[in-house]
């Protein structure tokens, strides 16, 4: 019984920790790191505001906690970028990935366009260290590519801010792209459509010879 009481207690705080995180990712979005706070934070999770102090102590580890989990998920959406991997595909399914983080997380993609904008007051060291280093080893990849002939001669750099710029459009500037739409959200097979048109611009730019 013991043990099993245990497990729920560790789930439920996992579940906390977890809602708490989403709601101050919205929070963060919306008002950005100096309108944000535990109180507003707290009413989006819906649970008192002692639990957010509980969890995160502070506003900052709050929100350095919001970015770094916005950037693991990119970062994991990159997986497919490996050196044995076939560059169309892996391309194809970070393209993918991305527009569907888009889709689902637009609130951790605003926190980050926000906090660059501002010339990352916050996280500076952040981009400096794990960012750059990501970075870098994602761009040896694609010059290995590039190498070994499996796509074109490209500014691997390039390539990569294009991905970027593209696929967070969609979610940094969500009520620009549904004002375009009648005022719709995208639907299913618009987002299909969107993936589609994204990776045969971005991709055919890499293989055409």
């Amino acid at each position: 019984m013991g043990r099993l009481t245990t497990g729920v207690q560790a789930r439920h705080r996992e579940e906390t920790r977890e809602r708490i995180l989403s709601a101050a990712e919205r929070v963060f979005a919306e008002y950005g790191y100096e309108g944000a706070s535990f109180s507003r934070i707290a009413t989006e999770a819906e649970l008192p505001k002692s639990n957010i102090v509980y969890y995160f102590e502070t506003k900052l580890k709050l929100y350095r906690l919001v970015v770094e989990n916005i950037f693991n998920i990119w970062r994991q959406a990159a997986d497919a970028i490996q050196p044995d991997n076939n560059p169309e595909q892996a391309l194809s399914d970070y393209i993918d990935t991305k527009l569907e983080l888009a889709r689902t997380r637009p609130f951790g993609s605003k926190v980050w366009a926000n906090e660059i904008i501002q010339r990352a007051p916050i996280v500076q060291d952040y981009l400096e260290s794990e960012l750059r280093t990501w970075t870098e080893d994602r761009i040896k990849i694609i010059d290995g590519w590039i190498a070994e002939g499996r796509i074109r001669p490209i500014n691997s750099r390039s390539l990569l801010y294009a991905i970027w710029a593209t696929t967070q459009h969609y979610a940094d500037f969500t009520h620009q792209i549904q004002t375009l739409n009648n005022d719709q959200e995208l639907t299913e097979a618009q987002w299909a459509e969107t993936k589609q048109g994204v990776k045969d611009i971005l991709i055919r730019g890499v293989t055409c010879r």
